[in-house]
């Protein structure tokens, strides 16, 4: 009866424990459909924005060509030879029992980390998030990649507060000559099942037409038959139009971040919920069993007992 006693114990424990992986299922879920709508919406946003800037680039670089003069690029896109001063953000969850989600992260930053090493860099992490500091921090050098935490101030913030004070933190350090290039390593949404873990470069912001072909570069800078005029300048506009675009930038990867963070979790939880299912099915049934065989034993001694009377 002990074991009878054992098993229906494990059961109630189990079926606790699947309340509590089903209700935080639920919760990742509402939370992911909100982070989803900004994603979606930003999608469009984004694209046209960068094709905007594009464009104007376009416009410039064409006239460059023509005209064998050169451009003064606004500060953003001032792409510096042979960097060696490199700054990585890695974004990851404040919490776990999101799968492998926080491994795969630390796993791309570390990657990434390793082959800024290997080829004489210097490095700067800051991880925006705890759980790939902790993986960071027992399988790199802390001291020597600088590896440390975001600020405290940046938690709790809203999508919107964390990207302008992100923004604001990389464009002043750039400015001060800190580093020289920001990358993040962060999960880019797909779908609630399906994220790619990438390494992106932030600052300085990479737009050039060098991967357009002839065709392409004269369909983006027109509308059908009437091709686009500025005011005031190509420049002044392109001037305008690049802080914006790194701001977007900056919100694209804090949203696509939380969204794959929300997905992750939704999808650990809704297995955690199903394998507590399977093992509440095989103890019952291996608890019947046992009850069945205890019955029976005492039914046999007590008719045993009556034969022999």
């Amino acid at each position: 009866m002990a074991g009878l006693k054992e098993l229906r114990t494990r059961i109630e424990t189990i079926k606790s424990t699947q309340k509590i992986t089903a209700a935080m299922k639920m919760v990742a879920a509402s939370r992911l459909r909100r982070v989803q709508i900004l994603v979606d919406k930003n999608q469009g946003y984004s694209e046209n924005l960068r094709l905007s800037a594009l464009r104007v680039m376009t416009e410039i670089e064409s006239e460059e060509r023509e005209k064998h003069i050169r451009y003064m690029r606004p500060m953003l896109l001032r792409q510096i030879t042979n960097p060696q001063k490199y700054l990585l953000y890695v974004l990851s969850s404040e919490r776990g029992l999101c799968g492998s989600y926080n491994a795969n992260v630390a796993k791309k930053a570390t990657q990434r980390i390793n082959d800024l090493l290997k080829h004489g860099k210097k490095v700067e992490v800051v991880c925006i998030g705890k759980k790939a500091y902790d993986i960071l921090r027992r399988n790199l050098n802390v001291e020597a990649l600088n590896l440390r935490l975001a600020d405290d101030k940046l938690k709790n913030l809203s999508y919107n507060e964390l990207s302008k004070a992100l923004s604001h933190s990389i464009l002043q350090k750039f400015a001060n000559k800190q580093f020289d290039v920001c990358e993040m390593v962060y999960a880019r949404f797909v779908s609630a099942i399906t994220r790619n873990f990438v390494c992106e470069q932030v600052c300085p912001l990479e737009l050039n037409s060098e991967h357009l072909n002839k065709e392409e570069l004269l369909q983006i800078s027109r509308v059908k038959s009437a091709f686009y005029e500025y005011l005031p300048d190509k420049l002044s506009v392109l001037e305008n139009i690049v802080p914006i675009l790194f701001e977007d930038n900056i919100f694209k990867v804090v949203v696509n971040s939380a969204a794959s963070e929300h997905g992750a979790r939704m999808t650990s939880m809704d297995n955690a919920t199903r394998n507590a299912k399977d093992m509440i099915s095989e103890l019952t049934l291996k608890y019947n069993s046992l009850r069945q065989s205890a019955i029976t034993t005492e039914l046999i001694e007590i008719i045993a007992g009556a034969e022999a009377i």
